[in-house]
C-alpha cells in the first residue's frame, strides 16, 4: 500500500513510519505545518509542530530513505482548532483541542488530501490498535495503558478507520524508545510533547486573555454572595480549585471549586466539592467508530484523555442526544469535554458534553 506517515518530529511518529516501511509499504513522510509563525517557536515550546520538529522529522525520513514533504495546514488548523478552542471557552465550555485536531486535521484534512493524491491510507504514532473483524475494522485501546490515546481518537468514523494505521498500539512506550535508539534515530530520547501545542508556555488563561481581552466580573457562591473577582469567566472551568483568588472564605473553611461558568453574565460560580458530583451526562455531536448502537447498553465511560474508565449505561434519546447514566457520581464534568464509550477495549464512539447533573435531582423535581 502507498501510505502517508504523519511525522510530527517526535519519537513515536518516527518509529511508526519505520514500522510501516518494514511491513513492505510504500511510505512517504509528511510533516504538518500547523503554526503560522513556526519560526518563532523554539525548543522551549511545550507542545509540538515547531520548526525544530520539522527538522527532526526530515532527518528521520532521510535515515529511512523515504520522500518527505511539509504540508501547510496552518490556516485550517487556526480555523478548525485554535478558533474553535477560543470560541468554546468564550461560551463557557471546556474543549479538547487534541481531539478536535484528530477529527478535523489529521483524519479529515490530512487523510482526505492523502486519499485525493492516490494514497491508500495514513499512519500515525498514536497509541491505539486497529482490530480486523468480519464486521469491519474496530478501534481498540493500546496495550500500554499509560500511553493509550484511544480517547482522543474516539471521533473517528468507520470510513476513517478503514484507512488509518496505528503501528505502535501493541508496544509499551519504553520499548518504542529503545527501538528508536536501535534504529539510530536522534529523537530516541526527545521528550514527549505535552499540554496544548499552540500555547507554548502552558498559560491557557493568559493566552485567552490576549485574544479576548479582560472581561471582569464577579465570582459568587451558590447563594449569590460575591466572594471574589475575575478578569474573564472564559479562564475558568468546572471542577477548578486552584487560582480562584477568593477574598471571602467560608465560615467552615471548606475548599471551594468552580461549579458553574456563566459567560453571558460574566459570572463564575463556586461551591463545595459535594456539588460537583454528577451521574447523568448528556452529549451531542455524536461520532460512531462503527454502526451506531441501538437501545440502552452498558459501557465503559471515559471523560478525560487520561481519566479512568467508569461503568455506566448509555442510549441515544428521541432528540438524537447521547444520555449517559454513570453507576457512581464523578466530579469535574464540564460542558465541552468529550465522553467516549467503550465496550471492553473497543471504542464505540463519542459525543461532546452539553450538560451534567445528578439523576436524583430529576426525581426530586418531578
Amino acid at each position: 500500500m502507498r501510505i502517508v506517515a504523519a511525522m510530527s518530529g517526535g519519537v513515536d511518529s518516527a518509529v511508526a513510519a519505520a514500522r510501516m516501511l518494514d511491513a513492505g509499504h510504500d511510505v512517504v513522510g509528511v510533516h504538518l505545518a500547523l503554526s503560522q509563525s513556526a519560526a518563532t517557536l523554539r525548543e522551549s515550546a511545550r507542545g509540538c509542530c515547531t520548526i525544530e520538529d520539522a527538522g527532526d522529522a526530515r532527518r528521520v525520513a532521510d535515515r529511512l530513505g523515504i520522500p518527505f514533504y511539509v504540508w501547510d495546514m496552518a490556516e485550517r488548523f487556526r480555523a478548525d482548532v485554535v478558533d474553535d478552542f477560543v470560541s468554546e471557552y468564550q461560551a463557557g465550555r471546556t474543549p479538547n483541542p487534541c481531539l478536535r485536531c484528530n477529527e478535523r486535521i489529521k483524519f479529515a484534512g490530512l487523510l482526505d488530501k492523502a486519499l485525493a493524491l492516490g494514497f491508500d491510507g495514513v499512519a500515525t504514532g498514536h497509541y491505539a490498535q486497529i482490530v480486523e473483524t468480519p464486521q469491519g475494522r474496530e478501534l481498540h485501546r493500546a496495550v500500554d495503558p499509560a500511553k493509550d490515546q484511544s480517547y482522543v481518537l474516539g471521533v473517528l468514523t468507520a470510513d476513517q478507520l478503514a484507512t488509518a494505521h496505528f503501528p505502535l498500539g501493541d508496544t509499551p512506550k519504553p520499548q518504542i524508545r529503545a527501538e528508536a535508539a536501535e534504529r539510530g534515530f536522534a529523537v530516541a530520547k526527545k521528550p514527549d510533547s505535552h499540554d496544548i501545542c499552540f500555547i507554548a508556555d502552558g498559560d491557557t488563561r493568559g493566552w485567552l486573555t490576549e485574544r479576548l481581552g479582560e472581561q471582569p466580573g464577579p465570582i459568587v457562591d451558590t447563594d449569590g454572595e460575591v466572594v471574589g473577582e475575575h478578569a474573564g469567566a472564559y479562564g475558568y472551568t468546572v471542577g477548578q480549585r486552584r487560582g480562584l483568588g477568593l477574598k471571602v472564605p467560608r465560615a467552615d473553611h471548606a475548599k471551594r471549586y468552580v461549579v458553574g461558568v456563566e459567560p453571558q453574565r460574566r459570572t463564575v460560580v463556586v461551591g463545595t466539592a459535594d456539588l460537583l458530583g454528577v451521574d447523568l451526562i448528556e452529549a451531542d455531536r455524536l461520532r460512531w467508530c462503527g454502526a451506531a448502537p441501538e437501545g440502552e447498553q452498558a459501557y465503559g465511560v471515559q471523560l478525560r484523555a487520561h481519566g479512568e474508565e467508569l461503568p455506566g449505561r448509555a442510549r441515544v434519546d428521541e432528540q438524537g442526544r447521547l444520555v449517559v447514566r454513570l453507576a457512581e457520581r464523578t466530579r469535574g464534568v464540564a460542558p465541552g469535554q468529550s465522553v467516549v464509550l467503550y465496550a471492553g477495549t473497543r471504542v464505540v464512539g463519542s459525543g461532546t458534553i452539553t450538560g451534567a447533573r445528578r439523576a436524583d435531582r430529576d426525581a426530586s423535581e418531578s
